[in-house]
């Protein structure tokens, strides 16, 4: 496992303090005080690195737009840092591609909290490699690629997940609350809605062009996916 943790802040005093606390728990870190040194930082080491802790208010070039950038080429977590305690940074966050987001100030353990929910779902993560199907939708877990008639879908490292949970569970109903234990993980410290929000990701990426939903929203009771067109026939 990965034990390297990039922090991107640009207050000294607290990138030293998180520094310090996670080399407590023996994780390696580096420090960035910047966007573009982010960047850098992360192209030069990103083979190490467990997962990224990214402010959002950062000099040269501000968090979105480093997490944006990442998200192009890469799925590796990353927990949002953020003072402001506004729910439109935090949608427009996860929105992004973030895996989490903690808002300043808090308490270490809490912290903490969320970089164990993350490296417990890496190591569940190790799935064998499959090819999963419902009507024209394939998800093929050897090369991570997603395609709905004939079209490549681009997911987030979170997206992907809740759409390979769905596919392992075709037909079946599931709750927020059983998404988030088996998707988030059990100690997830997030919200409930944010189940609502991805979902919405992927409905709209994965349904939102085609003419046949897949995603089914069961009133009263969660969420489901399936071909509803192939059981009408």
């Amino acid at each position: 496992m990965k034990k390297t943790i990039l922090i991107v802040e640009d207050e000294n005093s607290l990138s030293s303090y998180l520094s310090k606390e996670l080399k407590f728990e023996e994780f390696d870190t580096l420090i960035a005080q910047d966007g573009v040194e982010a960047l850098d930082i992360y192209e030069k080491n990103k083979n190490k690195i467990l997962l990224i802790l990214l402010d959002l208010m950062l000099p040269k070039l501000d968090g979105m737009g480093v997490l944006r950038r990442i998200r192009k080429h890469d799925q590796i977590p990353i927990i949002v840092m953020t003072a402001r305690d506004y729910i439109g940074d935090k949608v427009s966050g996860l929105d992004s591609g973030a895996d989490d987001y903690i808002t300043k100030p808090f308490e270490i353990e809490e912290l903490l909290a969320r970089i164990r929910v993350v490296q417990r779902h890496i190591e569940n993560m190790t799935e064998p490699d499959e090819t999963y199907q419902v009507a024209d939708l394939v998800l093929d877990t050897k090369s991570h690629q997603v395609i709905r008639d004939g079209n490549v879908i681009q997911l987030t490292r979170r997206e992907y997940d809740l759409l390979l949970f769905f596919l392992q569970n075709e037909g079946k109903t599931f709750t927020r609350d059983e998404l988030l234990d088996n998707v988030w993980g059990q100690d997830f410290l997030g919200q409930q809605n944010v189940v609502d929000v991805y979902v919405g990701y992927l409905r709209n990426k994965i349904d939102g062009k085609f003419d046949q939903p897949l995603i089914q929203t069961i009133r009263g009771v969660g969420y489901s996916l399936e071909d509803t067109q192939n059981e009408a026939n």
